[in-house]
């Protein structure tokens, strides 16, 4: 069954017509009913005050959340999953020098460097796990790796205590290797700044320390590039908060409108402090944007965490600290994604997020008991010459 089109077009047009109605002031010439326009209006413009209300409310509180969760739980936690890996691989090359130089080292120990950068892993580590990044199934495999590390840690010291017995020695260095990265294919080569070569590998074959870290990291990775991501849920919340604040600044101007022209009031005062918080919706907005521009950037330092880090780059850092920093630092990328989160928001609307909505529920109110005066006011006192 067809619908015919002389059918479709006069809906069409009846519903613009009635759009119009609602939106543009009625003329002073034009004789309204005054009880069943209060009428009217005491019912449309507090509903669509909680309308507008609750998908602002919702729609910028989502965007502020998210900010938050990729300032205080994923970024730190990838710079610490990319500091624990980083440090692993220093502290390897540190341990294999010096178990290069035979039986010393079971005096003069291995080394402070190595001390230093097995514990930076631990704390990273621990830090990862408090962070509140990770889903259960990732914990789990947290606890693994940091297990894998202390059994690292086990073999290096078996490898010291039988320093003088080369092959023992060996033996405990290469497993330990082993347990921390699966060596390549290919013949043995030295990447830039002495650091034997560690692609990740993923599937069945993913059992190092480097594999399951990679692996953390691609999760949490996109867990970021989700939270930066505008989803349709916050796509449409905020369209229809836009269509009913549009409505509702422009109902609550015609209802002043009329207001003036019936009531002879020059202004109402409580129709005026309730639109008051339509002024801050410009604000809302642009700390919006800028929040969803920032955590855009962040999906790029997230990247640049787990693929331009490099352990020669932060062995550098170690030797010459008072350099330069280098771009592809781990706390270079951590502070520049602290910086852009911190960028990305008008700090004075810190906090505002939860107030959005009650804010919204009173102006509604407000609006509901200022007009059912109105109404009754007419209904009980009635004015010569008024409409009835």
């Amino acid at each position: 069954m067809t619908i015919p089109w002389r059918t479709v077009r006069a809906t069409a047009t009846g519903a613009l017509l009635r759009l119009r109605a609602h939106l543009w002031p009625a003329r002073p010439t034009e004789h309204l009913r005054n009880r069943v326009y209060l009428r009217e209006r005491m019912i449309a413009l507090p509903l669509l005050a909680v309308v507008a209300a609750l998908a602002t409310g919702w729609a910028y509180g989502e965007v502020r959340a998210d900010s938050a969760a990729l300032r205080g739980s994923h970024t730190p936690a990838l710079g610490d999953l990319a500091d624990a890996e980083m440090s692993l691989r220093i502290a390897d090359r540190e341990a294999a020098l010096s178990l290069g130089a035979g039986e010393s080292v079971r005096l003069s120990g291995i080394g402070r460097r190595y001390l230093t950068r097995t514990t930076r892993a631990t704390q990273s580590l621990n830090q990862v796990a408090r962070s509140g990044a990770l889903t259960t199934a990732e914990r789990q495999e947290l606890d693994v790796v940091s297990g894998l590390v202390a059994d690292y840690g086990n073999w290096i010291a078996f490898a010291q205590n039988n320093a003088g017995d080369p092959v023992l020695r060996d033996t405990g260095l290469g497993y330990a290797r082993s347990m921390l990265c699966t060596a390549p294919a290919a013949p043995p080569r030295t990447a830039p700044g002495g650091f034997p070569p560690c692609e990740p590998r993923t599937g069945s074959d993913a059992t190092t320390v480097v594999d399951r870290i990679s692996a953390l990291e691609n999760s949490l990775r996109g867990r970021v590039a989700d939270r930066a991501r505008t989803g349709p849920g916050v796509t449409a919340a905020a369209a229809v908060a836009g269509a009913a604040l549009a409505l509702l600044a422009v109902g609550l101007w015609r209802t002043q409108v009329f207001l003036h022209h019936r009531f002879h009031l020059r202004v109402s005062l409580p129709l005026a402090a309730a639109a008051l918080p339509l002024l801050a919706v410009p604000f809302l907005t642009a700390d919006a944007v800028l929040a969803q521009r920032a955590q855009q950037r962040v999906v790029t330092a997230a990247r640049e965490l787990s693929e331009r880090t490099s352990p020669a780059v932060e062995s550098r850092a170690d030797a010459h600290p008072r350099a330069r920093p280098d771009p592809r630092l781990i706390g270079t990328l951590e502070s520049r994604a602290r910086r852009d989160l911190a960028r990305g928001r008008l700090p004075a609307l810190d906090g505002a997020a939860p107030w959005v909505a009650p804010t919204g529920l009173l102006c509604a109110a407000l609006i509901y008991a200022t007009l059912h005066g109105y109404r009754r006011e007419y209904v009980h006192i009635a004015r010569p010459g008024a409409a009835p």
